[in-house]
């Protein structure tokens, strides 16, 4: 038998990330989406010291290979990686700029935590780190990455220019993508730790959105940038062969498989929040989702909410599965990839759907089903768009390279 259902255990931090959710978030959201390019809020503060807490005791048995939240005699757990996708969908069900502006919880720390030492991940984990790898010549090819990193003694210097960077301005550090030779393509990306006072690396300009607004999203540039030489995650090495390349440079995208199903929990929560307003606003209009009838002789709008209820639950199981396989040591690239293509593809288009079913009610600032539709078409977008997520699951797949399937 394959049980769907959650532990207790798990239901315990959905129960207590909605609290959050319900209790914090959803309050402040449209205050927080109005300022936009404000400073950390205030009421995220005490947030993110429960968040640690959280993380805390996730680490202390969680993670790949790690044995938290072992739910039988067999080798099955839910660790982190569980534990994370859970919590974000239920914050991103209250505020997905909010969450993502908690202090601690960049997309850094997932680069730290899948591939850091020991040192780096005591010197680091506990610090707000943000992630910096699209350029303005390199987006969704990470392997066109231009910024380089030269060695110079005891330090690495960095140059170059990031964009679109999260967390960027109000990070402690930033999880910064460079080459050590351009020659050799994505065989000589590594990721360097910079922290956020170092004084060669500049906030050259916040963005403006059109969602996420709390959210900050930074430009940086790097000018002789120089960091410690052990700030290097993983190994500093260049391969010398195509398959030890492949091996390396697959270590470095390892964090995507940790960080496309959080992604993929942030659309259901917007999803979700935007389908049950829906719900309650059609229901003042006298339309009942009636469950007893089969689709054929339902409504029109009854038809399009059971679509997308079952849309959002087909997504839900495959970034559950994605996290849960992260959590046992199994190699889940191809699922993380499906996860966040297909929660991504479906929480843009049910947000969109709720405005549209619920007309002026929908488009304007009365309800936040506006703000969620906006909120949601960037989740869409990073972490690997649409189409690249699609294309490695196509690579995967059909067992093809890169380069015989572009």
């Amino acid at each position: 038998m394959i049980n769907l259902e959650l532990p207790q255990k798990l239901l315990s931090v959905k129960q207590m990330t909605h609290q959050l959710a319900a209790g914090v978030f959803r309050p402040i959201s449209r205050k927080y989406d109005d300022i936009e390019h404000g400073d950390t809020p205030q009421e995220l503060k005490p947030v993110a010291q429960m968040m640690g807490a959280m993380r805390a005791a996730a680490v202390n048995g969680g993670g790949k290979g790690k044995e938290a939240l072992i739910d039988s005699v067999v080798t099955v757990k839910n660790g982190s990686n569980m534990i994370g996708v859970i919590a974000v969908e239920e914050m991103c069900w209250g505020d997905t700029g909010l969450m993502l502006s908690i202090p601690g919880s960049g997309l850094g720390n997932a680069a730290i935590m899948a591939v850091g030492t020991a040192e780096q991940k005591e010197t680091f984990g506990k610090m707000y780190c943000a992630m910096a790898i699209t350029e303005p010549g390199a987006g969704s090819d990470s392997a066109a990455i231009s910024t380089t990193a030269e060695l110079c003694g005891d330090e690495w210097v960095l140059n170059g220019e990031k964009i679109f960077c999260t967390g960027g301005q109000r990070g402690d550090a930033v999880v910064v993508w460079a080459t050590l030779d351009k020659r050799l393509g994505k065989a000589a990306i590594k990721s360097f730790i910079v922290t956020r006072d170092n004084p060669g690396m500049k906030l050259a300009r916040v963005e403006d959105k059109m969602g996420l607004r709390i959210s900050d999203t930074a430009a940086l540039s790097l000018e002789n940038c120089r960091i410690p030489k052990g700030n290097v995650l993983g190994s500093a090495e260049v391969a010398d062969t195509e398959e030890a390349r492949k091996k390396a440079f697959g270590g470095v995208m390892q964090t995507f498989d940790n960080t496309r199903p959080p992604v993929a929990a942030m659309a259901l929560g917007v999803a979700r929040a935007a389908l049950e307003i829906t719900r309650s606003i059609l229901l003042k209009e006298g339309a009942v989702a009636d469950y007893s009838k089969p689709l054929y002789c339902s409504t029109a709008v009854e038809a399009e909410l059971y679509r997308m209820e079952a849309d959002l639950e087909a997504a839900r199981l495959m970034t559950l599965k994605a996290a849960w396989m992260a959590d046992n040591a199994q190699a889940n690239s191809k699922e993380a990839s499906m996860c966040k293509a297909k929660a991504a593809r479906v929480g843009n288009a049910v947000t969109l759907k709720c405005v549209e079913l619920c007309g002026e009610q929908g488009f304007s600032q009365v309800s936040l089903l506006e703000k969620l539709a906006r909120d949601s078409k960037v989740i869409d977008i990073f972490e690997g768009t649409q189409q690249i997520q699609q294309l490695i699951i196509a690579r995967l797949l059909l067992q093809v390279s890169s380069k015989e399937l572009k």
